[in-house]
């Protein structure tokens, strides 16, 4: 019988989350049955929209916390997940798992020796695909436009920003600290500044790109919104992704309000969520791998030490503390 550790959502939030909103608790995990397994933590995620889940209600008081997580399996009675191998798993903010392995999904066969496996949280996983999809599926961009992207020194930022200039574009990208642009620059971004020491986001903007945007990659919500909107080129894309500038609000932001640049420059605004293309992940991720492989995909990881300090890495992720994927070492 193990015995795992997991995190409980003690309290909902009221603004931004404080360390008494959780809750750590212990259980007692059975021995694995036919066509069970095991499965012990090696690296979990701290994402943004674990505070969007909770700012609509998409857990109760006292669930375990929601989270995608890379597992080892340590005991098996299922012939696909061998002991020793490793998954990805959305089982929350656990120590150990028990899975029929329907929820179960194999990292890659062929993901190299030298690579950190907490990348199939990042670049080599969801945040990977969300930046692929958001600029191939909902954007379709093309070579030759001009990208905006916020939050770009985040953990599908930098690879938004990345794909992107693979695809021949032009990409503006607006971080929160200099050591966040001069990171950006460092992956080749064309051009980049930090939107709280700027002047004018306006200014900047338009000194970015003077002629406008063809495709903007949204990370953020708010005023920012409202300030690209106008900037935006006619027949603009707009792939709305988060909005994290809102989700510790305690009272809700108004306006300005987007009707006229969507209507007289005809832009087209679809929000997306990374699970619509499922039958695409597969493939997805051997490109992602492949890219990274050849030299054209950086990353950066922002880990942290110990399962006990997950809700201090999600405070430090809201907060912005990282550049590129936050993780949790376990």
């Amino acid at each position: 019988m193990a015995q795992a550790q997991v995190w409980t959502l003690r309290k909902h939030f009221q603004g931004f989350p404080k360390n008494t909103d959780f809750e750590l608790k212990e259980e007692k995990l059975p021995e694995p049955q036919n066509g069970e397994v095991l499965l012990e933590a090696v690296f979990l995620s701290v994402d943004p929209y674990m505070r969007y889940a909770l700012l609509y209600c998409l857990m109760k008081e006292g669930d375990v916390m929601i989270g995608q997580q890379v597992a080892r399996v340590i005991q098996s009675k299922n012939l696909k997940f061998p002991v020793g191998s490793h998954v990805t798993t959305h089982c929350g903010w656990r120590t150990h798992y028990l899975s029929n392995g329907s929820d179960l999904v194999l990292v890659l066969p062929e993901w190299p020796k030298n690579l950190p496996l907490s990348l199939a949280l990042g670049a080599i996983g969801m945040p990977g695909l969300t930046a692929l999809y958001g600029l191939e599926e909902v954007c379709q961009i093309k070579s030759g436009e001009t990208l905006l992207v916020n939050a770009a020194a985040g953990a599908v930022g930098i690879i938004v920003g990345q794909i992107a200039k693979l695809k021949g574009c032009k990409v503006v990208g607006c971080a929160g600290s200099e050591d966040k642009v001069a990171f950006l620059k460092q992956l080749g971004f064309d051009e980049a500044f930090n939107y709280k020491t700027v002047r004018s986001l306006e200014e900047a903007l338009k000194k970015a790109a003077p002629d406008g945007y063809d495709c903007y990659f949204e990370n953020v919500g708010g005023h920012f919104s409202s300030v690209v909107m106008p900037q935006m080129r006619e027949f603009g894309r707009i792939a709305v992704c988060g909005s994290i500038s809102m989700y510790n609000d305690t009272e809700p932001q108004k306006g300005p309000y987007v009707h006229p640049e969507m209507i007289f420059k005809q832009l087209r605004m679809e929000g997306f969520l990374v699970h619509r293309w499922p039958h695409k992940h597969p493939e997805s991720l051997k490109r992602l791998l492949a890219w990274q492989q050849q030299g054209k995909l950086q990353w950066r990881e922002h880990v942290t030490e110990g399962f006990v300090n997950m809700p201090a890495a999600f405070m430090g992720m809201l907060k912005g503390d990282n550049i590129g994927k936050a993780v949790v070492k376990a």
